[in-house]
């Protein structure tokens, strides 16, 4: 099945990732040695004012949850699922294809078990922008929303547009120990460069993703954030104010820190979170059968999609899991053997095994998972040197995929021309990508936010993309 309809994209075309200007990245400050307790990754800079007109993002009865499966550095789409096995040699590159499990889509021989799930998802072959670097590529498709003042390797600041957990959290905040978003097992940044589109942004740190930087893969694999220190029992405090007070008096003597004098919310939150049996047991893989996890693959890639469907389980609604660290799928050189051996096969296994134990337990009804990068690859294949061929950067066009949260699966909507290079229905944008995100979370796209200078900002400016959930030709 497939849905095409057209408008023309506007992108500029294709460069090599290089480093350019950079600014000194965002400080995530934790509280860990003030409270004595492991809580680096939870809270960062205290509160900053914000203008916060809830009331326009209440939550409804449809509200839904999201996994995003974000392949950091970006896959290319003629090598998964836009394939063209008819065009010439240096574009269709060395794969063949394989039918899926929906009649008349095929993908890459080296997803079959993906194939094999295609009735419970939908492809977009005709994602589009201009935005050819990683750093604003990645803050566009997280947020739905170009990076204010963006230019070549713009780090992250707290200018930013809020990624899709924050925007949650900011209009439906939460206290009862679950955090509203995780991200996981790594965190993007590489020298001085940090990644737009994992923070808050604007809206400030309070509302800042909760990051998890360990791979749940490891035997030693444990997220000390949730571990109290020796000399504190839970079980003797009767409550989190009884936890609070005991970890207040380790504080004495910090009164004259000006951070210290500003901890109260951000303690009640983390004790919350700590005192949390819910959240706590996510985090032990142990848990699962041994049947389960060789099922997702024991590898950082399936490990992570299982902890995922994990804290989806406790009631996380938006968990982040990045498929690698910014470079994975920045594939310029040796695309095909690394492909091949070390990121499609290990990909294949953890996505499908998660799409499956969604669909049989019955939580892909109310969770859209969300496959894609920041952009897609360049239709003919570059010849670097000392090298075998790659592709580059190309944000024209790419593909994601979608499921789950109402997503009409086996379908594939939008089609690029002979080549992949564009486009030749309607492009879908990441700020459409962006609106259908937030609209399932319960956040209307259109409402106002107030940026740091107070100025009244539309959270997006994108369109649901549609056909996902009614399957009509738009």
């Amino acid at each position: 099945m497939s849905n095409e309809s057209g408008r023309l994209p506007g992108a500029n075309g294709p460069h090599r990732h290089a480093r350019g200007l950079t600014r000194r990245e965002v400080v995530q400050v934790g509280y860990s040695g003030l409270l004595g307790v492991g809580l680096q990754s939870l809270f960062a800079k205290p509160l900053r004012a914000a203008n916060r007109n809830r009331a326009r993002g209440a939550a409804t009865k449809s509200t839904k949850s999201v996994i995003i499966v974000y392949l950091t550095g970006a896959p290319s789409h003629h090598d998964t699922f836009d394939m063209k096995p008819e065009a010439p040699a240096e574009i269709r590159g060395e794969f063949e294809t394989i039918a899926a499990s929906t009649p008349g889509l095929h993908v890459c021989e080296h997803l079959p078990l993906l194939a094999a799930q295609a009735h419970r998802y939908s492809i977009v072959r005709s994602l589009s922008h201009g935005e050819n670097n990683h750093l604003v590529a990645t803050h566009h498709v997280l947020t739905g929303n170009k990076q204010p003042g963006a230019f070549f390797d713009k780090v992250a600041s707290r200018d930013d547009f809020p990624g899709y957990a924050s925007a949650c959290d900011y209009f439906h905040p939460r206290n009862d120990g679950i955090p509203t978003g995780v991200n996981l097992p790594t965190f993007l940044k590489e020298g001085p460069l940090t990644w737009p589109g994992q923070h808050a942004g604007f809206l400030g740190a309070r509302h800042d993703p909760w990051q998890i930087t360990r791979d749940p893969n490891k035997p030693d694999f444990r997220v000390d954030a949730l571990q109290l220190p020796q000399g504190i029992d839970v079980s003797r405090l009767e409550n989190r104010r009884a936890l609070l007070d005991e970890v207040n008096r380790q504080r004495q003597g910090l009164d004259e820190a000006a951070e210290a004098r500003r901890l109260s919310d951000e303690q009640q939150l983390a004790f919350t979170m700590l005192t949390s049996s819910k959240i706590a047991q996510a985090f032990e893989m142990h848990r699962e059968s041994n049947t389960v996890r060789d099922r997702y693959g024991r590898h950082s890639f399936g490990q992570s999609l299982l902890l995922a469907r994990r804290l989806r389980q406790a009631g996380v609604p938006v968990v982040q899991v990045n498929m690698g660290n910014v470079q994975n799928w920045d594939n310029h050189g040796d695309i095909f053997p690394t492909l091949k051996k070390r990121l499609l096969p290990p990909f294949d296994q953890g996505a499908a095994a998660l799409l499956d134990d969604l669909g049989e337990s019955g939580l892909l009804e109310d969770t859209l998972v969300m496959l894609l990068g920041e952009f897609g690859r360049t239709p003919k294949l570059n010849s670097p040197p000392k090298q075998k061929a790659g592709r580059d950067h190309w944000a024209p066009c790419f593909f994601g995929l979608f499921a789950g949260a109402g997503v009409r699966g086996g379908q594939v909507i939008g089609k690029s021309d002979d080549i992949g290079a564009y486009p030749v229905t309607m492009p879908y944008s990441p700020d459409d990508v962006g609106a259908t995100v937030l609209s399932l979370l319960g956040v209307d796209p259109g409402v106002d936010v107030h940026d740091r200078l107070g100025r009244p900002v539309q959270l997006n400016r994108g369109s649901v993309i549609e056909p996902l959930f009614t399957g009509a030709i738009s």
